[in-house]
């Protein structure tokens, strides 16, 4: 595969807030590595803070390790039948006649005027540490909201004492279902209320080149003017993420994938829209592809395939711009779901044209 983003650059990197979704963000800095890309600032909102602070600190494997073990009672104080029984919930996996059971310990929490916050402290605190974050020489911004002074804020971590760090990622990660407790001796709010992707806070300190790293979700893009010298690549999900309170090890390894999926994408070009396909056919080869797998219709000439039948199939599969090599991907993609080939693979066009039997190698 051959890379399409220029690694000569230094690269700002933008997190998108999305609780349980934040392991796809640990997935695309995983191929952001492999690639060579290098990094010297990061900005991030809610759980995108949290992932930001591992990539200040340049610890890959401690962001892969915390994501594949995570649980729903290291963010919330649950016993063991509780985090089952949510679990269950946010999994799709609940019948019916279950909920009123479910909704006990929804009931609980509210009871008790929010969740207890202590076990995603301790969390921040196990994958955060303050002082390497101070010596980094990656400048970490957070966005989050101060309640008690009544304005949003774009911190410099790097810049607080080394006590305050912890409660600044926190911070910007308090969810408005946490019970409400002082951080530092003031109250604070998610991010994502006034910036879920803290682009703005990159470009306030002067960076110019940024990727940004999106997860679809609820929360306020804050709207600035873009100055004319700053280019964003941006990379998004091209799947369904799952529930964003859902913090299970089966998701996040799903996420976690996903994302190094969609950053290989970006990072090399890669085609297909369900499945990540390196191209290596020039047009002239797919078209002659195109016409070796169309059905035999005897008497038709080569014109009528190529200005008749190649543009009603090229409708059908919804291919209305491109050239012969993505109406040729669109037709192996159709051939590979029908045959249940795994989409969560970087296969070259000849690979998957010989898988699903379309070419004879």
């Amino acid at each position: 595969m051959q890379l399409k983003l220029d690694n000569s650059k230094t690269y700002a990197i933008a997190l998108e807030g999305g609780g349980a979704k934040g392991a796809y963000e640990v997935g695309v800095w995983q191929a952001l590595e492999e690639a060579g890309i290098r990094y010297n600032a990061v900005s991030g909102t809610s759980v995108g803070a949290l992932n930001g602070a591992m990539m200040a600190m340049r610890d890959l494997p401690r962001a892969i390790a915390c994501w594949e073990d995570i649980r729903l009672s290291r963010i919330m104080a649950l016993d063991t039948d509780a985090e089952q029984d949510l679990s269950r919930l946010m999994n799709g996996q609940a019948e019916l006649e279950d909920l009123p059971e479910l909704i006990s310990p929804a009931v609980d929490i509210i009871k008790a005027r929010g969740l207890d916050v202590a076990p995603l402290r301790a969390w921040v605190r196990e994958i955060a540490d303050g002082k390497a974050i101070q010596q980094s020489d990656v400048a970490l911004f957070v966005s989050t909201v101060d309640l008690t002074d009544r304005q949003a804020l774009e911190v410099k971590v790097n810049d607080l004492p080394e006590e305050e760090i912890c409660n600044m990622l926190l911070a910007s990660a308090y969810h408005p279902s946490f019970r409400q407790e002082k951080l530092g001796g003031k109250f604070y709010a998610d991010g994502g209320f006034v910036d879920t992707i803290p682009i703005h806070a990159l470009v306030e300190n002067g960076y110019k080149d940024i990727i940004a790293v999106r997860i679809p979700g609820l929360g306020i893009e804050k709207r600035f003017r873009l100055p004319e010298d700053v280019s964003i690549t941006y990379i998004e999900p091209t799947r369904d993420l799952g529930f964003v309170l859902n913090f299970d090890a089966g998701q996040a390894r799903r996420d976690l994938r996903i994302g190094y999926l969609d950053a290989q994408r970006v990072l090399y070009g890669l085609f297909g829209r369900d499945y990540y396909i390196d191209r290596s056919l020039s047009d002239r080869e797919a078209l002659s592809l195109l016409l070796d797998i169309l059905p035999p219709e005897p008497g038709r000439t080569l014109r009528h395939h190529c200005e008749r039948r190649l543009p009603r199939i090229a409708r059908r599969l919804n291919v209305a711009a491109g050239d012969y090599c993505e109406l040729l991907m669109a037709c192996v993609e159709r051939a590979a779901q029908e045959q249940d080939i795994d989409p969560m693979a970087v296969y070259t066009d000849r690979q998957l044209l010989s898988l699903t039997g379309l070419i004879q190698e």
